[in-house]
């Protein structure tokens, strides 16, 4: 056994050799005393060891000779996987569920000055020029190469050289159509080798709106081929080239739809799935998923008051120049491939928030007042316990299957807990020993209780081990009338709502007293207006304190017509 755990895990590794054999531990923070293993297992050989143990000599020469075998290629290097160092997280919890081939390496973020060269497609229109003067004056960017498909015929082509050049850098206005893979190839030769290709901003697209039964193919590929095709060819091109950056000027319009826009928004959802693929690949990507500009600094110049003003009703505020370009800026200190710059106004929404947005909406907390005082805060065990008071036993596992699977879906990377099938296996869903302390510990914290560590071996489904913590928050012996506690809540708030009449208030109340003098009695039989005689067994008494819960409800519904 080649052991690297520690704890019990340690000694589930030594119980794998009952028969005797050699246990070597790479670990550092579990080291056993090899004379009391072999007291405890007969016949197994314990050692814990260190790289350097082997001394300087005897490493020089393994060295020496794997040198030699990838030199002749006998062995080929691992993969190397690379995560930004801003998601170290992400990139140890990739390696603690084993999932990588080779090596895992962080990366330090580049910035986009430098002696290198960058490329803006669509660089003389309103956002391309924008976008090129910000590079200059906050990003230090002193080479430019900005497409367009006129070249320097575009409208204030030569003037934005001009201007680049009082700022101190150099720009060339270069005529190129991106949808168009041989023009793509001659534009990166061009650019040489004395100034190399350091990044790529595409900031192309061309927008023609309509609905769908009108769009023709000559619609479509009039908006894809400026997006899709050109970010294709931009991507295939410089895949071996070591860019510092890859930014693709997406819009929301792939991201939430938008009239009148299935061609535009197609475009987009591309440009998305771009940047991720890239991100895969272990190549920079970014798809910036920009909201509305204002008139003139962007594609909406092109759109009327009316159009912008459909797009504010859906909370979007659109963006000014400075506000844009700030966002640019706030977007090159995250990670993603995928990012939204864009403001959004939540109080013109209305009811309902739209499905996108509901986390971005802030609620108020829910308060509960018990016996008159302001309640506080509680830790989530008792939160959770609270929750489940009241509840039947069905309901329980239901909403601990769902507590359950939310800290599966955690613990694996998931986005939530409806990507987790209850009844799979947890071996199945990926997980291993590390993962599974790491559940196993997040359990214990909200649940309040001290957990195995053998939890996901033991009770191998989320829906088996909900039914094991079932037990554990709300033993068999707890409290039966917890839940007709509840049951009587939800009728007090119910009453308490009630805009009723006095003789309406009569009749409720009639049926009340009756309800407790049948209460009162131990009966069973239906309340008529007036409350029946006392029984004369005085063990009717104990029929009510036999009572399940249900039979209470059922009581309790039958007398007010409740569902």
């Amino acid at each position: 056994v080649l052991d690297s755990l520690a704890r019990e895990f340690v000694d589930a590794g030594l119980r794998l050799l009952p028969r005797g054999g050699r246990f070597l531990e790479m670990g550092k923070t579990d080291i056993r005393v090899p004379e009391e293993v072999a007291a405890e297992y007969t016949g197994v050989s314990y050692h814990a060891f260190d790289l350097l143990d082997a001394g300087a000599d005897r490493i020089r020469e393994m060295w020496n000779e794997l040198i030699s075998l990838f030199e002749s290629g006998v062995l080929r290097p691992l993969p190397v996987r690379t995560w930004d160092v801003r998601r170290a997280p992400d990139a140890f919890r990739f390696v603690s569920q084993a999932r990588h081939t080779g090596k895992v390496a962080l990366t330090i973020p580049r910035r986009l000055e430098g002696p290198g060269t960058v490329l803006v497609t669509g660089g003389t229109g309103g956002l391309g020029a924008l976008l090129a003067r910000h590079l200059v004056v906050e990003h230090g960017v002193r080479h430019l190469v900005l497409t367009s498909r006129r070249g320097v015929a575009a409208p204030g082509a030569a003037e934005l050289v001009a201007e680049l050049a009082g700022l101190g850098a150099e720009a060339r206005v270069v005529a190129c159509d991106v949808a168009d893979r041989g023009a793509v190839e001659e534009l990166l030769a061009g650019i040489g080798s004395e100034r190399p290709l350091s990044a790529v901003v595409h900031a192309a697209g061309v927008l023609d709106d309509g609905v769908v039964e009108s769009l023709t193919p000559e619609r479509v590929d009039t908006v894809l081929r400026p997006k899709v095709d050109a970010a294709l060819h931009l991507h295939e091109l410089t895949r071996d080239l070591d860019l510092s950056a890859f930014i693709l000027f997406s819009s929301v319009s792939g991201t939430f739809g938008g009239a009148g826009q299935a061609n535009y928004a197609a475009g987009n959802a591309f440009m998305d799935a771009l940047a991720q693929h890239r991100r895969a690949e272990g190549l920079p990507a970014a798809s910036l998923v920009w909201g509305p500009w204002t008139q003139g600094s962007g594609m909406t110049s092109e759109l009327g008051d009316a159009d912008v003003t459909r797009m504010t009703r859906t909370g979007m505020v659109a963006l000014t120049p400075e506000a844009g370009l700030a966002l640019f800026d706030a977007t090159r200190d995250l990670d993603g491939a995928v990012l939204v710059p864009m403001t959004m106004d939540m109080s013109s929404l209305g009811e309902p928030v739209p499905a996108l947005l509901r986390g971005l909406v802030r609620t108020p907390a829910r308060r509960t007042a018990e016996s008159g005082a302001a309640s506080t805060t509680a830790d989530p065990a008792t939160e959770l316990r609270q929750h489940l008071a009241g509840k039947s036993e069905t309901e329980r596992e239901r909403i601990l299957v769902d507590l359950v699977c939310d800290q599966v879906a955690i613990v694996l990377g998931y986005a939530s807990g409806r990507a987790i099938e209850p009844g799979h296996a947890f071996k199945d869903l990926g997980f291993d020993s590390l993962s599974a302390v790491e559940l196993r510990n997040r359990l214990n914290a909200i649940t309040g209780t001290r957990l195995p560590a053998t939890l996901v071996f033991d009770y191998p489904t989320p829906a088996a081990l909900a039914r094991f913590l079932r037990e554990e928050v709300t033993p068999a012996d707890g409290p039966a009338t917890e839940p007709v506690f509840g049951e009587l809540d939800r009728l007090e708030t119910t009453l308490s709502s009630l805009d009723s009449d006095s003789e309406t208030r009569a009749k409720v109340m009639e049926r009340l007293q009756g309800l407790v003098a049948k209460w009162s009695a131990g009966g069973t039989g239906p309340v008529s207006g007036t409350a029946p005689a006392p029984a004369d067994d005085a063990d009717d008494d104990s029929e009510i304190e036999s009572a399940t819960a249900d039979e209470i409800f059922k009581l309790i519904d039958d007398e007010f017509g409740m569902s």
